[in-house]
């Protein structure tokens, strides 16, 4: 190994996450249920259509159409990540909205301070990294199990940068 090699390898990540919001209902699954949708309104909407109830059939139409754009708006902002990294002489948190635009935050592991949040029937319910008077919240989109787990290995991270 050769001198030029050594800040490479000093400066390697070797904590590296990616976090990203949980979607509980995939693609083919919303397909399914707006098909489910289409067709009970469909249905509904004709018997109601049948009997002289005209504006029961717009009005169900909506509903369909509303949630059709809620779940889209949903499925938007699942596209928001947060990438995190940890190596001996960097801690880099880069956030990624829904729209695309990043956020980039460089901390030195051994001023960085690690903040957790519990509450005793929940778990953890917020995560900060502060340093030179900057604080940056990460995974306040994640369920609390998955908190929990981050939060474990970030701060053992953590502790190996320092070491």
């Amino acid at each position: 190994m050769s001198e030029t090699n050594a800040p490479a390898e000093a400066d390697a990540p070797f904590f590296q996450a990616l976090l990203t919001p949980h979607r509980s209902l995939g693609r083919q699954g919303f397909l399914v249920l707006m098909a489910t949708l289409t067709a009970g309104w469909l249905i509904t909407g004709l018997f109601f259509l049948a009997h002289g109830a005209w504006p029961v059939f717009g009005f169900f139409g909506l509903d369909v159409l509303l949630l059709y754009a809620a779940f889209r708006m949903n499925y938007r902002a699942a596209r928001a990540r947060e990438e995190v990294s940890v190596s001996r002489t960097a801690l880099d948190i880069r956030k990624v909205a829904p729209s695309g635009r990043a956020e980039v935050h460089r901390f030195n592991p051994f001023w960085a301070r690690f903040s957790v949040a519990r509450h005793e029937m929940i778990g953890v319910t917020a995560m900060t990294v502060e340093a030179q008077g900057r604080s940056v919240g990460i995974g306040g989109f994640l369920n609390p199990d998955d908190r929990e787990s981050f939060a474990a290995a970030f701060a053992q991270a953590l502790a190996k940068a320092r070491a």
